[in-house]
């Protein structure tokens, strides 16, 4: 089975959108074998440090218990373990004790830092509610590096104190500006793309795509959904 990431992930701090705390995310994620998950919510990135501490937390726990089972098996494999560890069966404890070793996972979680902006129809300055500037689309943006994380904060940071009509809201200027160390996702039916479609405007629906192709690279995603169909057959 290939490995699957969520890369639009809301929680708690999605406010009145989201309801999952991170640690239920990061647990539940790992439980399901999956080797990461990101955090997108909306707006804003008040959840990253919790999202990145308590999965460091996690990681740090793994590399231990790893540390630890290699050890028992050691001393069991060399006749020096303790009579508590040995049990009654010394064969049956090391291949339990290689068992366990065997199912904890071999890399760290991996914690992929993002946000789903909301993007100013016209500029992030325009404050026309008749033009449509109130609060903006959708769009995922993912930071893949030191200098995409920065740049994150520095597109988040300014729809708050330049951009905040409605919602905290960014701009092409901007995005085109800090984009580099990012991955971006056309993100939801609330993303341009999809509003375009849905209102049967397929030239401006090509028109944003091949924008964000052009600034983003190999490093953009149009975002697909599985819904149920409504039209019967």
């Amino acid at each position: 089975m290939r490995p699957f990431v969520h890369l639009h992930v809301h929680s708690q701090y999605s406010l009145l959108d989201g309801q999952a705390s991170i640690p239920k995310l990061v647990d539940k994620a790992i439980a399901d074998g999956m080797p990461g998950i990101a955090l997108t919510d909306h707006g804003n990135m008040f959840g990253v440090k919790e999202f990145f501490n308590y999965i460091s937390k996690k990681n740090g726990a793994r590399r231990d218990k790893i540390k630890t089972l290699q050890k028992l098996i050691a001393r069991l494999e060399s006749g020096e373990a303790s009579d508590q560890e040995k049990g009654d069966d010394p064969v049956a404890a090391l291949a339990k004790a290689r068992a366990e070793l065997d199912a904890v996972p071999k890399e760290d979680f991996k914690a992929i830092i993002g946000c789903e902006v909301y993007v100013a129809r016209r500029r992030m300055f325009n404050r026309e509610k008749a033009m449509g500037d109130y609060s903006g689309y959708h769009l995922i943006l993912l930071a893949k590096d030191k200098r995409g994380y920065k740049n994150l904060i520095k597109i988040v940071s300014k729809a708050y104190t330049e951009g905040s009509y409605g919602r905290p809201r960014t701009d092409r200027v901007e995005l085109e500006k800090y984009h580099e160390g990012l991955i971006c996702c056309s993100a939801c039916i609330g993303g341009e793309i999809p509003r375009h479609i849905r209102n049967g405007k397929l030239d401006e629906a090509r028109e944003a795509i091949l924008w964000h192709k052009s600034i983003f690279g190999d490093d953009y995603y149009l975002e697909l959904q599985l819904h149920k169909a409504t039209v019967e057959r």
